[in-house]
């Protein structure tokens, strides 16, 4: 006997899928298709769902929410671990056994899941940062530096009180000249 065949199978655990959005049919449409996914699933079958009517968000005038308890039995522990990080539910629970035993082979095949999918998340998340590094020097050279310092000058605070900058010249030059504003109540002699 293998020490797998001594891990705990047919785990029942209930989800929790939230989604948000319009139209407000969509929502129960896009729910319906996930739980047909989810019961598609390798290692995963749906035992029973309840979908909840969509409605209107707190503050606001066209987005709804809704979701869907669904009660799911998955073969082992592995399997629910790729259903959380492929559904990312907003709550899950255990419901049976109250105890899972797991192998370090199955501890394993978790971790390595895990692994994976943060060096895939991790690698979106490089190339997002490096298109956006990209898209802003683009954007520096289209406006000739301007704005984007504009923008920044008004994050940081970096404008001075008592100054205004005002460009000099021809239209498109970048030549600046600082013009002194005189403080209320003193007078310049």
């Amino acid at each position: 006997m293998s020490l797998k065949s001594e891990e705990t199978k047919n785990i029942k655990v209930a989800l929790v899928i939230e989604v948000i959005g319009t139209p407000k049919e969509h929502l129960t449409d896009t729910l319906e298709k996930l739980i047909k996914n989810i019961d598609e699933e390798k290692g995963a079958s749906v035992r029973s769902k309840d979908i909840k009517e969509p409605i209107l968000m707190e503050g606001q005038k066209e987005f709804y929410t809704s979701f869907a308890e669904v009660e799911v039995e998955v073969e082992n522990i592995l399997y629910l671990a790729i259903l959380l990080f492929k559904y990312m539910p907003a709550h899950v629970e255990i419901i049976e056994p109250e105890l899972i035993a797991l192998t370090n082979v199955g501890w394993n095949d978790i971790l390595n899941e895990l692994t994976r999918r943060l060096h895939g998340y991790d690698e979106v998340a490089r190339i997002l940062q490096f298109q956006n590094a990209q898209m802003q020097k683009k954007l520096k050279e289209l406006t000739g530096g301007e704005e984007a310092e504009n923008k920044e000058n008004e994050k940081s605070g970096n404008k001075n009180e008592n100054s205004d900058e005002k460009t000099a010249g021809k239209k498109g030059s970048k030549e600046k000249i600082k013009i002194k504003k005189a403080k209320p109540g003193k007078k310049k002699k």
